[in-house]
């Protein structure tokens, strides 16, 4: 455990030193009123809130419990839960410095039953709620701005692993790999509604109201954009050789254009027909403009 800052907080005095502070009985004690950054650390697991507890029941409480001047817990949460355990009456003492916060994350974040993962998102928590910058936060601690970065991503993207990584029940890089699938994923998704707005509003209206799966409604427009897609491929042939049409249509009686018109299947000579009418008719209202 990391040692109390020298002058920050002080014992309450007697002629026999610290002693227990004066209540009715130790199970009493969980009622008191824990520091909401002092709450985001984790605690122990149970084998180890049991060694604790043995340890104290054996040895005593070897550092007292750290109150507020009004109260408050500021640091021993497991060392009140062992000591209710061990049916040993905690000691306390009381923080008597100018900072709160800066006293609860150094008596707290080297711990060596919180690992580096849980000390990074429990920075990261701290980062959210009080607005400070990482990277100033992690040069002044000494913290890894890689890990912080990566607890501040699970934070953002799956706020629903972040007390999983604080508890130490996911490692933070497994759950840092979850949350950038999870984004990848949003994005993708993202990007696919944008398109149906963009090309397929109706579809993307039938998304909104639910009356349509994302994924049936990218497919649909997957199909209608291979359909036009082919059209164009179509009309960019005919207009490659349109040139035959209007030799066609210039010569509507020549032997030539009998033997391609009669090489045709029925629909596609009638299609030819047709066009090389409307190219004939369009010619001859050039000429006469």
């Amino acid at each position: 455990m990391t040692a109390a800052q020298p002058g920050t907080h002080a014992s309450r005095p007697t002629p026999g030193g610290t002693i227990p502070c004066p209540r009715p009985r130790p199970t009493k004690e969980s009622h008191l009123k824990i520091h909401t950054y002092a709450d985001m650390f984790p605690l122990l697991a149970e084998d180890e809130m049991h060694d604790l507890a043995e340890a104290i029941k054996t040895h005593g409480l070897l550092e007292p419990i750290v109150l507020s001047p009004d109260g408050v817990l500021l640091d021993g949460r497991n060392r009140l839960a062992a000591c209710e355990r061990a049916g040993v009456t905690p000691t306390f003492t009381t923080y008597t410095g100018t900072d709160q916060v800066a006293y609860i994350l150094s008596a707290n974040v080297h711990r060596r039953h919180i690992s580096a993962g849980q000390r990074a998102m429990v920075q990261a928590i701290y980062l959210s709620l009080s607005g400070h910058s990482l990277r100033t936060h992690a040069k002044l601690h000494a913290i890894s701005r890689t890990r912080l970065s990566l607890a501040n991503t699970v934070l953002k993207t799956a706020p629903d692993l972040a007390d999983r990584v604080r508890d130490g029940k996911l490692p933070l890089d497994t759950a840092a790999d979850i949350a950038r699938e999870r984004k990848a994923k949003a994005d993708a998704e993202q990007a696919a509604y944008d398109s149906l707005r963009r090309y397929a509003p109706d579809l993307a209206v039938r998304v909104t109201e639910g009356d349509l799966a994302l994924d049936a409604a990218t497919h649909e427009l997957g199909r209608r954009q291979d359909a036009v897609h082919r059209d164009q491929e179509r009309l960019a042939a005919i207009a490659e050789h349109w040139d035959t049409l209007q030799t066609l249509a210039n010569k509507p009686d020549s032997l030539h254009t009998h033997q391609v018109v009669d090489g045709l299947t029925t629909d596609h000579r009638a299609l030819i027909t047709r066009l090389t009418i409307c190219e004939a008719r369009c010619g001859e209202v050039v000429q006469a403009a």
